[in-house]
This record gives C-alpha cells, structure tokens and sequence, in this order.
C-alpha cells in the first residue's frame, strides 16, 4: 500500500512536471513603447515554471520595454560535451519571441568537462575557447531569426567574473579571436557583443579587478575591433543623478560617455554600444542605494537621456526586472516586479512614461 502510495505520488509529481511547461504562446504581440531603447535584465534563468516565463515577459512587453537581456548558460546546455538540452532555452526565446521582445542573449558559465576539477564555472583556459565558440555557434544557428545578439562572457574585468584567475584583457581578446568567427559561420547576421565590463575604480594591480577604461583600451591595443560589431557597457548609477557629469574618477550612470570616448578614439565610432546591466537600487540601508522616489525619477530620465542624447546606444536594459525568488538582501531591490509578480511603484511608473502619460 505504502508502495502504491509512493508510485501515486510520484506520478502526479511527473505530470505536474510535464503540464507546468505546455503553457500556449498565445497571439503574436508587439510592443507599444513611446522610447524603442527601454529594456530590462530578465532573470529567467532558473525560473522552470513556463507559466511564469510566460507571465514575466508579458509584463515586460505591458511595461513597454522591447529587449531584454537573459543569460543562457552554456552549462545547462551542453553538461556533457557534444550533448545539447535547449527545452528551458526554447521556452524562454519562443515566449519572448511571441511577446514581441528583442533579445540579447548572453553566453558563458562554462559546464564541467571543459574546465579544471577545482576551478568555478566562470574559469575558461585557452584550450577550451573552441569548445565555448562551438556552443556560442550552436546557439545563433538553432536561433537564427530568434536572436540577433549575443553578449561573449560577463564583467571579463573582474576576477570573481573570470574564473578567479589574474584579470587578462589580452586573453579575452584571445577568446573573441576564437569565438567570433565561428559565430559569424554559423550566422553571419547575428551581432556579436563584447566588454560588458563592470564599471570599477580598482587601482592599478588589484587583484580584484580591473579599471574598465584601462581594460577597454588594453582590448584595443590586443586588435579587440575585428572581433566585435557592439560594445555591451554596464552602467550602474548608484548614489548619483543620472545628469551628473561623467569623470574618469566616479561610478555613474553618464560612466559610459567615457567609454564611448574610448570607442571613437580607436576608430570604432561607426559601431553602436548597448547598455546590458545596470540601474539604481532602493534599499533602505545599503549605501550604494537611493530612496524609492529617486529611483524611478532617476531611471525614467536615464531612460530618456539614452533617447535624447545618445545616438549611438540601441538599448539600455537595467537590471533586474524580477528574481524566481526572493535573494532576502539589498539584490531584491534592483527589481521592478516581485517574486510574486506583484509590480512595484517603478513598474508603474516607468510603464507610464512608457505610454506617453504625463499626468
């Protein structure tokens, strides 16, 4: 009887396990948006729910924001070599497709095999960068048409981002001498984006990290241009107004007209840039936050800065639109709808901006 129990329960686990993700994609959608460069980081990644993928990006789409960046760990694809699971990948690209999103697609997070027993899923040796540019390449084919742009690695300029080896512009570009042309034979349309370096003012031979001005320009000097078409910035304004001036010695929003400046002193002002990550945070007490207020007031003219002034940058997409769960720290506040998708004031807001209401 307990026998009969369990094997009763277990399949009910499994049919729940099979239904939860057989939501309908439902009609073709567009989004209606009076800015075409609002976007938001999704965080669909370990979200297993198709309802609440489903859900999540329909609020992205009711917000007006058209791109997202979601991050696509090469790990969850290929956990052993030559061996692909796209069932999670093909959910979130198929809903966002339907929802009318434009995605940037980030890639990195390296699987077992193809990297040291000891080391963490960040840390990439140059045996392997064929291996990353084979799933990099797997990826824009399956998806062609789908996405159009893809993000190689994440913040490359901190070590807690790069395998916790010594930060090496040299061999990221090393990586994208490996990885880009490889793409671009799997799908010679798609836009391969680099950089999206976390803005930091480590000094010289921090074991940390890296200035991202100094490792922007080092990606230069290694012949970086030939092997990027978009430069992805992250553009954090912690306690500063968005208007405040760009300084090489301060962390904010207008951060990224520097970089920009770096872009067009190498002769790649042709190229477009892409804010992938960024924004305020309103925690009560965390010292990098500002007051909830000063958070939507500040977003929404970011928002309308990179409209008005910024020519040069397709998207800014600030992190984050909403957790799978709740971190239960200052991270909770970076969000624009809670775990529960209750949307918060900034939602609101920014939703209203989006649709031309001014009173």
């Amino acid at each position: 009887m307990a026998a009969l129990a369990f094997l009763t329960a277990l399949a009910a686990l499994w049919w729940l396990r099979l239904n939860s993700n057989t939501v309908p994609l439902g009609p073709q959608r567009t989004v209606q948006t009076r800015n075409p460069k609002i976007g938001v980081h999704t965080r669909l990644t370990d979200e297993v729910e198709a309802w609440k993928i489903k859900r999540t990006l329909e609020m992205v789409r009711e917000m007006g924001a058209p791109w997202i960046v979601e991050y696509f760990p090469w790990a969850y694809v290929e956990p052993q070599k030559g061996r692909y699971n796209w069932n999670h990948t093909d959910l979130v690209i198929q809903h966002a497709n339907r929802q009318g999103l434009t995605v940037i697609a980030r890639l990195g997070y390296v699987p077992e095999w193809a990297r040291p027993k000891d080391s963490t899923p960040l840390y990439l040796d140059d045996e392997h960068f064929a291996d990353f540019g084979d799933y990099a390449a797997q990826f824009v084919r399956r998806y062609a048409g789908l996405v159009d742009y893809v993000i190689i690695w994440n913040e490359p300029n901190l070590a807690l981002e790069w395998g916790y080896q010594p930060v090496d512009p040299e061999k990221y570009v090393r990586m994208l001498k490996v990885v880009y042309p490889m793409i671009k034979a799997a799908n010679p349309d798609v836009q391969v984006l680099a950089g999206a370096l976390a803005p930091t003012l480590a000094p010289p031979g921090s074991e940390w990290g890296m200035n991202d001005l100094e490792y922007l320009q080092r990606m230069y000097d290694a012949g970086a241009a030939d092997y990027f078409d978009v430069l992805a910035i992250h553009a954090y304004g912690w306690t500063f107004d968005p208007d405040e001036p760009a300084a090489a010695d301060v962390v904010n929003f207008r951060r990224s007209e520097l970089l920009r400046q770096i872009m067009v002193e190498n002769g790649d002002g042709h190229k477009q840039a892409m804010i992938t990550e960024g924004g305020w945070n309103d925690h009560p007490r965390w010292t990098r936050a500002v007051r909830p207020g000063q958070r939507i007031e500040y977003t929404i003219r970011a928002y309308q800065i990179a409209l008005e002034e910024w020519p040069w940058l397709d998207a800014v997409c600030f992190w984050a639109f909403r957790y799978p769960w709740d971190a239960k720290s200052y991270q909770d506040y970076f969000t624009f709808v809670r775990t529960d998708f209750e949307p918060k004031p900034i939602y609101q807001e920014v939703q209203r901006y989006a649709q031309g209401d001014t009173s």
